[in-house]
Formats: structure tokens, sequence, C-alpha cells
């Protein structure tokens, strides 16, 4: 089976909460008239303007989540809502929704690696749970920005049977090589499809990288979008994973009896 994702890269700007929620769904809106699911970046409502994460943090049953599953059931579409500062139990997750055709909420992954360098763990709380998601019947694997530096995630992911792995950013583009390597890198050694959604704009004057991607089984990049905000319609078709794995039985192979320290 084949399936249409649409990539929503999508510019992203600081301090501007309501612009970007507004900017988000309209383009959502526009994505929906030509694929089955849509994805958007990392930290699309707030952008990477972190200080009041508290006081802007949404909830499953809030206004935001809402509309997302209100127009998932009405365009008969599948959503990954890049992710969101969101609050849950007294604490705030990076986390990424996944709504169905129907508006059902498939479930939500919350980013388990949090980036030390920008202490992002002074301002959310880290997931501690793997994702995979049954959308339109593909078994999808959530990662969310800094994850794709630890393949231990993919890997275990793509052994419990993900086919595809998205992994919605906000990836500067002083380490644009960096993001080209690792979503290939990703895609390679599990035989799975990529698709990397990062937004285009800026925090503090350093400019994020776009170059969203989806990277086939084979490690080929199929589809790279530039530096601008644009939506990027990719057609993905289940067979060329089977065909990958097929020709190296790399799942099959692994020693996990070896890998505990």
């Amino acid at each position: 089976m084949a399936v249409k994702f649409a990539l929503i890269q999508m510019l992203v700007k600081e301090k501007a909460g309501e612009e970007n929620i507004a900017h988000g769904l309209a383009l959502l809106e526009q994505a929906a008239e030509q694929a089955d699911v849509l994805v958007l970046p990392e930290v699309w409502t707030t952008g990477y303007s972190l200080g009041r994460v508290r006081e802007v943090a949404e909830t499953l049953d809030g206004e935001v989540a809402a509309q997302l599953q209100s127009l998932a059931a009405r365009k008969k579409v599948g959503i990954i809502a890049g992710s969101m500062a969101m609050s849950r139990d007294g604490q705030v997750y990076n986390c990424a929704p996944v709504w169905g055709r129907e508006g059902q909420l498939i479930g939500t992954y919350e980013k388990i690696h949090l980036f030390s360098l920008y202490q992002e763990e002074k301002i959310f709380s880290p997931g501690q749970r793997r994702l995979v998601a049954t959308v339109d019947d593909w078994k999808i694997g959530l990662g969310i920005c800094y994850d794709l530096r630890f393949p231990e995630l993919f890997r275990i992911m793509a052994a419990q049977g993900a086919e595809c792995f998205v992994v919605p950013a906000e990836w500067p583009a002083a380490r644009g090589a960096d993001w080209r390597l690792l979503v290939q890198a990703r895609a390679v050694e599990n035989q799975a499809y990529v698709v990397g959604v990062n937004c285009v704009g800026h925090f503090k004057s350093a400019p994020f990288y776009g170059h969203s991607m989806v990277v086939g089984p084979d490690g080929t990049i199929l589809a790279e979008a530039g530096n601008q905000e644009e939506i990027l319609i990719v057609e993905l078709d289940r067979q060329a994973v089977q065909r990958a794995r097929r020709q190296m039985s790399v799942l099959l192979d692994r020693r996990p009896d070896c890998y505990v320290e």
C-alpha cells in the first residue's frame, strides 16, 4: 500500500504563538488536499522561544489539539502534529501527538533525548517510552530532532516492525551536514523510510536549515526541500521496504545477546 506524506516545512517565528498556530493550521488545510498523512516540524506553535513554556504549553484537551483533531476528521487525513510543548500531570514535555483519519488520537510521543547543550532538561521532562503508531496501515516510529543522534532508539523500533520513521525537527543550518547524514543513516541501517520535517526561520539570528527530506530504505534521498517555506508531497511505497529487507537481512542478522554490556 502506498501513502502520500506532506512534509510541512513551515516558517516558525519567535514569540509569535498565535500567529504560528494560525499559520500552521492554514498549511495543514492546504496540505490535506494533496496527501494522506500530514507532518509539521518541532515546537511549531512556540518556536524555540521557550522561556514561558509552562504558561503556553498545550494540553490534549485544549483548543489547539481540538482544532487538529477536527481537521483530521473533517479532511480524512492522518496528522502527526510535529511537536508541541504539552503539559501533563504537572510536567511539560516536547510532545508529538498523532491523529488518525477519523480524528481519533492514536498516540503521543514525548521526546526521550533532551538536548543538554541548550539545557532542554531545564524546560522539558524527558519522555520514557517509544511510540510505533499505526497510521493508514503503516507502522510509523516517532523521533524528535536530537533523537536522530541515538541509533539504538530507531533500531529497536525497526525490530518492533516500524517501516517508516517520522522525525519533526528544528535543526540549525550550522549543523546541516549532520542532518542529511543522520537521516540517511537511520534509513539505510534500518531499511526503512525516514521522513524528516524541519522548519525554516531563525532563533536568536541563527537560521534553521530547512531541507526537509524523505529518504528511502536503501538510503537514497527521494525528495528534499530547500531553505524556504514549502510543502513537500512524497508517495511512499511499502514494497520498497519489503524489497530492501529481502535483499539484505540486516534485521534478522542482529545479535542482541551481544549488545548488553
